[in-house]
């Protein structure tokens, strides 16, 4: 008699929890396409804003390149106009910001040079680090060559004034960019480039 008695509620919760895990993996996928969506999006939009113009489509002719000590591999987006490449953006990302993680996008000219960048994701402290993705910052990197010019901050005897207060996550998004840019230093050095 006892036996009956627990066997039909733990049929039932049983039951109730096959049906709750189904409901959930039928949420799960449908969600996965729109989730997906939604990022292509943000990463088009990260490389129209720091690749400029270009006609042709990024995200179908992305591939990946790898940094020289072969450690890192980044996106890289093809920027074309009228057939001939006229900027890439490249997606990069460093884990030495005050909040972690820093993902963002870095446009280059042909010859190297920083267009300008935009960061996708960060955990930076609002009103500080997150400064680090405002005009005042961004603008000293417009047309500069790491070649030519040192990617650090001054603190570090670089060419660039950090966000003042905000000197880690001035240092996580010039690494970023410098990854970035070592990739596609690597990348044109072995000439794998169709311009």
């Amino acid at each position: 008699m006892m036996n009956r008695t627990i066997i039909k509620p733990v049929a039932v919760l049983g039951g109730i929890s096959a049906i709750m895990a189904m409901m959930l993996g039928f949420v799960h996928y449908s969600t996965l396409k729109p989730i997906a969506a939604a990022q292509n999006a943000k990463i088009l939009a990260a490389i129209s804003e720091v690749a400029g113009e270009f006609d042709n489509d990024p995200y179908a002719e992305k591939q990946l390149i790898t940094t020289p000590d072969k450690k890192q591999k980044f996106e890289m987006y093809p920027a074309r106009l009228d057939g001939k490449l006229n900027a890439v953006a490249i997606k990069s990302y460093t884990n030495t910001g005050f909040g972690g993680r820093i993902d963002l996008m870095t446009g280059f000219n042909v010859d190297g040079s920083i267009k300008t960048f935009k960061i996708i994701s960060s955990n930076e402290t609002p009103g500080l680090g997150s400064k680090t993705d405002e005009p005042r910052f961004k603008s000293q990197l417009n047309g500069f060559h790491p070649q030519k010019q040192i990617l650090k901050v001054r603190q570090d005897g670089g060419d660039v004034d950090a966000v003042t207060a905000a000197t880690i996550s001035s240092r996580a998004v010039l690494r970023a960019i410098e990854r970035a840019f070592a990739a596609f230093h690597n990348f044109n050095s072995r000439g794998d480039d169709d311009k």
